[in-house]
């Protein structure tokens, strides 16, 4: 696991400004730094050693040194690749996987990424061609930015990398920060700065002559097949998982795994064989894993290494953790995260984690409302969504809500695993709107592909393209990292996603249960309390300590800030903080969506929150 920064174009002192990029990524990888500059390109490399800890250091090249690569990510067949790429010819002068990126270009151009099977970001140099060629890999795990700037074309893997150079001009995103107010987190390809964008998941692209191709390489395909009992399904979801998890543990050194209280980390802890396993909780019981975590490491056998987060920890590290974050996430269980990386990279280098199970077997609660109250769907949208407009009127309640979202369409109401402020309350709170598009249009074009499928497969299809993303793997990447870790999500596998597609919905989600059939093969590995457990998620009791003096007034320091006065309407601000103190409302998602971006706006863009 590593980090790279490069850019383009002939400015003075590329080799220092290059090492200023590099030094602003060292968290990403402790071990070891490269680079290679030409007169057209620079490149720079952090490493994390995982593979070949001895030749593994990058840049790597091709037999002639015309091919150059800097690659962040692990790809888990690279052996077979290898041993096909040695019959074809090729020398290779090291035992990493990275090397394997090189030669299959060399054999195949830029269609080899479809034979990858990993997580991957890299970017490509072929000096001949003079031309750049960089993918990201299919679920979005390690990410990619790129920025034009004046003639500098910018690229890393992350934004901060970017600050050191002479071209860099630093801007703030308003419609980001618009359409953030909405997700929790940034959903489009832009960020919070201006003129610098993601790469999407499955994309590649080449940059030459000046010009940016960007195109779509890979995509999920939902499609049913009847023909197979439920048992089938279990018994190809255990051999194609343990599958997964056994490629997922290649490496020169220890690897462990995250355990929490759900079944997804509980079941790839069971089937990883690993030493450790690595727990984090608070105080209160009702946000406490812990001891479920130590009684599953009891029943595998393993060591269970654990942390209770303090309230003072996690509020006093906040404003470095958005730092580390790039663009401002308001999931509170990123800071969670955050610890839980922090105190499993004190024992290893590698960690197994669940992230994605959700996602590819259907497992959030929100996914059984399509076959809720089904009865009431015989009664004419137009008539259902005129009662939800009368429901809507007497306030948010939870008998209510019901009525309220079911008077809607699903591309309507469901935009993935967060809804915070909608369009009219962001309006209305925001001092001046920058016309961000309403969040149903951004949806749009995912919903779009998948008209043909039912309700849970297409909320499915919209969260494995921005929640999981732009929320999941943003947090996973990021946290793991500034804690020089490297986290590995072997249900995000090309193989399980290939057979997820093909399960039927009714055997993913049913009134009972969601990830049914996923359960069940879990249930061959562990106790049956722990596969049918309900989802919790990352409990965090960001509510509870909003109602603390302490925090509140933490809190209402910022929120009468000069910078909350320069985006926010303040009053409406702190009318949100004191309903959620007095307890008439639980507004704490929506206060810790704006307290995130006001600190993560202080570490970027003020001097008094530089420091981190």
């Amino acid at each position: 696991m590593c980090g790279f920064v490069g850019f383009t174009n002939r400015i003075a002192d590329a080799e220092a400004v290059l090492q200023q990029m590099m030094d602003q990524i060292i968290h990403r990888g402790p071990d070891s730094a490269g680079s290679y500059l030409d007169e057209d390109i620079a490149l720079g490399f952090r490493r994390l050693s995982i593979i070949d800890l001895e030749q593994g250091d990058q840049p790597i090249y091709n037999e002639d040194r015309s091919v150059v690569v800097v690659f962040n990510g692990e790809i888990y067949n690279f052996k077979q690749l290898r041993e096909s790429l040695i019959a074809k010819g090729h020398v290779f002068q090291t035992q990493t996987d990275t090397e394997v990126l090189v030669h299959s270009y060399e054999e195949e151009g830029e269609d080899f990424i479809g034979r990858l099977r990993g997580m991957f970001s890299f970017v490509l140099w072929d000096k001949n061609k003079k031309k750049l060629f960089g993918a990201r890999d299919y679920f979005g795990i390690k990410p990619l930015y790129y920025a034009q700037m004046g003639e500098s074309f910018l690229f890393g893997s992350e934004i901060k990398s970017f600050l050191p150079h002479p071209d860099f001009e630093k801007r703030l995103n308003h419609q980001a920060l618009e359409n953030y107010l909405t997700f929790q987190y940034s959903p489009t390809t832009e960020t919070f700065f201006e003129n610098v964008y993601k790469l999407p998941p499955a994309h590649s692209f080449t940059w030459q002559d000046g010009k940016m191709e960007i195109r779509r390489y890979w995509q999920p395909v939902f499609s049913a097949d009847e023909s197979k009992s439920l048992t089938d399904w279990v018994a190809e979801i255990s051999r194609t998982f343990e599958d997964s998890v056994e490629a997922h543990k290649i490496s020169d050194v220890e690897v462990g795994s995250f355990l929490s209280s759900g079944v997804d980390s509980s079941y790839v802890a069971c089937c990883a064989n690993v030493s450790k396993t690595f727990t984090v909780g608070f105080a209160d019981e009702k946000y406490n894993e812990i001891s479920y975590a130590q009684e599953l490491s009891k029943y595998i056998d393993v060591q269970n290494i654990n942390k209770i987060i303090t309230p003072e920890e996690y509020w006093g590290n906040f404003p470095k953790i958005q730092y580390h974050m790039d663009e401002p996430l308001a999931d509170p269980a990123a800071v969670a995260l955050y610890f839980v990386c922090n105190l499993a990279s004190q024992y290893v280098k590698v960690v197994l984690s669940g992230e994605g199970a959700d996602e590819i077997f259907g497992g959030y609660n929100v996914y059984k409302e399509p076959l809720e109250f089904q009865a009431y769907n015989i009664i004419p949208l137009p008539v259902r969504r005129l009662i939800g407009r009368l429901a809507e009127k007497l306030g948010s309640r939870r008998g209510l809500n019901f009525l309220i979202r079911r008077g809607k369409r699903l591309e309507e109401r469901f935009i993935g695993g967060a809804y915070m402020f909608s369009e009219k309350e962001r309006r209305a709170l925001l001092k001046e709107p920058a016309g961000a598009p309403p969040a149903a249009a951004i949806c749009k074009p995912f919903y779009d592909r998948v008209q043909d499928q039912d309700e849970v497969t297409r909320m499915q299809y919209l969260d494995l393209h921005l929640w999981l993303t732009g929320d999941i793997l943003l947090k996973a990447d990021k946290m793991s990292m500034a804690n020089s870790l490297e986290l590995r999500v072997p249900f995000l596998d090309k193989e399980i996603m290939a057979l997820a597609a093909q399960i039927p919905t009714r055997y993913r989600v049913n009134r009972e249960n969601t990830k049914y059939a996923m359960r069940q093969a879990a249930l061959q590995k562990m106790p049956p309390q722990t596969a049918n457990k309900k989802k919790l998620g990352f409990p965090v009791p960001i509510r509870v300590w909003l109602r603390e003096e302490k925090y509140y007034e933490i809190v209402k320091k910022a929120f009468q800030s000069p910078t909350a006065a320069e985006f926010f309407h303040t009053d409406l601000l702190l009318k949100l903080l004191d309903q959620h103190k007095e307890g008439s409302k639980d507004n704490s998602r929506k206060i810790w969506t704006v307290y995130t971006f006001l600190v993560w706006y202080g570490q970027f863009f003020t001097e008094s929150g530089a420091n981190v």
